[in-house]
């Protein structure tokens, strides 16, 4: 027997769309937010290495090694997160001074 409701006036049938597996890893990537780190002429390199271990938990070598990329090539790419923890840790960074801005991380 069938549903008598399933015949009813007005009921509309929906079709569930197809997902593209490809394309929803596409989308997650182009969530991707990359942190910057710029260069300025305040704040001295030894002080950039501290708060870079503050806000990142990384090793004094690591947060020297990203330093001098800022010092020397202007600017260094830090990390790559979501939109939310990127703009946590832009916001990390401002607080010590430190000018750091958000780009979208290449798909």
């Amino acid at each position: 027997m069938t549903d008598p409701r399933s015949n009813a006036p007005g009921t509309v049938e929906i079709q569930r769309p197809e997902v593209d597996p490809d394309a929803e890893a596409q989308g997650i990537r182009e969530r991707d937010y990359v942190v910057i780190a710029w260069d300025d002429p305040v704040n001295l390199m030894p002080y950039v290495t501290h708060v870079f271990q503050q806000v990142f938990g990384w090793t004094h070598e690591k947060a020297q090694r990203h330093m001098l990329e800022v010092h020397e090539q202007g600017r260094s790419a830090l990390v790559r997160e979501s939109f939310e923890m990127a703009e946590h840790h832009v916001h990390a960074l401002q607080k010590y001074s430190i000018n750091a801005t958000i780009e979208p991380g290449n798909p």
